[in-house]
């Protein structure tokens, strides 16, 4: 661990060749290291966002966090930018997978890559780092509290539906952070998450907090949630520890 980091806007290259804004921090040093994508909740490519992407440079991965709204609203607001793609439906599952997929090309890229990287998400962004762990070869995948893994999604909410049928695709093992007091993913819908991944032989763990809801990871909301957000970081550093390591 260092606090010794740089962090910058870059472009990179996402689905069909387009570019797209994102987050790189890394840490200082030319030491060979694994790398981490960090997909963005729904509120967007926020401040939060990056704090989370530079802290996972300080645990010495070269992070990366792309910007899932520049479609929509290139150079806004993240608050305005997020509302722009929830209007239009929110972001689309095959322009995530491409957009991610040129987020760990750029991180593999990288002279300091050790050729394994890992996603993480969190609220919609864990949704789509399991997706992400069932379409691409990545090393490793966490999943934080992400809403309509399984279940169907209310009327009205801007996802796609939920991606039980991707399920027996999971390449990599999978990290789990889920709050009991949650209704998206509820406990029922994580039941079955565990259920099915059983059932395919999937590499996986879970972990489940009493008194958290969604969003426990966030300081900067009321649903923040001390203890479950300090474990939850000690579970993601060993998981990523033993999968990203050289």
């Amino acid at each position: 661990m260092s606090d010794n980091l740089s962090a910058q806007t870059i472009r990179i290259t996402g689905q069909h060749g387009e570019e797209i804004e994102a987050y790189l921090a890394t840490p200082a040093g030319e030491a060979s290291r694994g790398g981490v994508v960090v997909i963005h909740h729904m509120p967007g490519y926020d401040r939060a966002s990056k704090e989370i992407t530079r802290r996972f440079a300080e645990l010495g991965y070269d992070a990366l966090c792309p910007n899932l709204h520049w479609r929509e609203a290139p150079g806004a607001a993240p608050d305005d930018a997020a509302a722009a793609a929830r209007a239009r439906g929110g972001v689309p599952d095959d322009r995530l997978v491409g957009d991610v997929d040129g987020a760990v090309e750029k991180l593999r890229a990288l002279p300091t890559s050790n050729g394994k990287v890992g996603v993480i998400g969190y609220c919609s962004g864990g949704r789509q780092s399991v997706l992400v762990a069932c379409s691409l070869p990545v090393d490793a995948a966490v999943d934080c509290y992400g809403a309509f893994v399984t279940g169907e999604p209310p009327e009205g909410m801007p996802i796609s539906g939920n991606i039980v049928d991707r399920l027996p695709d999971l390449r990599c093992p999978l990290l789990g952070l889920f709050g009991n007091e949650d209704r998206y993913p509820s406990p029922e819908h994580v039941d079955e998450l565990e259920q099915i991944l059983k059932a395919n032989g999937k590499d996986f763990e879970f972990h489940r907090y009493d008194g958290a809801g969604h969003g426990f990871f966030a300081v900067d909301r009321e649903m923040y949630r001390v203890a479950a957000a300090n474990d939850g970081w000690e579970r993601i550093e060993s998981f990523f520890a033993r999968t990203l390591g050289d």
